[in-house]
């Protein structure tokens, strides 16, 4: 696992900071926080970009237990008690399984950016965050997520980008567009 300080030093957006700091504050001396230690009611302005995830025995049973309005935005479609792969991943389906690989099997936050989350969504890029949650059993049995996106057009120019070209771009047209909402 990368460094407390690497991995906050990799956050782009003010949203993901906060809620990284509430993560950790809720874990105390564990590694990693249970979903009982999380209360939403203190993190109400990240609400909307929230997912909560139920992690099963294998990767294909992971869930969506509850996903806000702007998560339902994002993949244009509901996904609460949706199954992850069911949703349109296929086409990044090694990628997200890479993530939840590691923050499911190695209890590890993970973040990232990734143009087209799902099938059809190609003029979105995704800013996206997922925390492990531990049960009683200590081990993970949900994921806190948290994602932004804006449309590809609003940060680059009419050229096509690179895959991986100025995510620090991204995410300050994403915070000026969340500081409108």
């Amino acid at each position: 696992m990368p460094s407390e300080l690497a991995f906050r030093a990799q956050l782009i957006l003010r949203e993901q900071r906060d809620l990284y700091g509430y993560w950790r504050s809720c874990a105390q001396s564990k590694p990693v926080p249970s979903r009982y230690d999380i209360d939403p009611v203190d993190i109400p302005h990240l609400l909307p970009g929230l997912s909560l995830l139920d992690a099963g025995k294998e990767l294909d049973a992971l869930r969506y237990r509850l996903a806000g309005t702007r998560v339902r935005d994002i993949y244009g479609t509901e996904i609460t008690g949706r199954a992850v792969f069911d949703i349109g991943l296929q086409h990044k389906r090694d990628y997200w399984l890479s993530v939840y690989r590691k923050v499911i099997g190695e209890q590890t936050p993970m973040q990232g950016a990734v143009r087209g989350p799902v099938s059809g969504r190609d003029h979105l890029l995704l800013i996206w965050m997922r925390l492990p949650l531990s049960g009683l059993s200590g081990s993970v049995e949900r994921v806190l997520g948290y994602d932004a996106a804006v449309p590809v057009s609003f940060q680059y120019p009419a050229s096509e980008p690179d895959e991986g070209e100025d995510v620090m771009h991204a995410a300050h047209a994403i915070e000026r567009r969340l500081a409108q909402l």
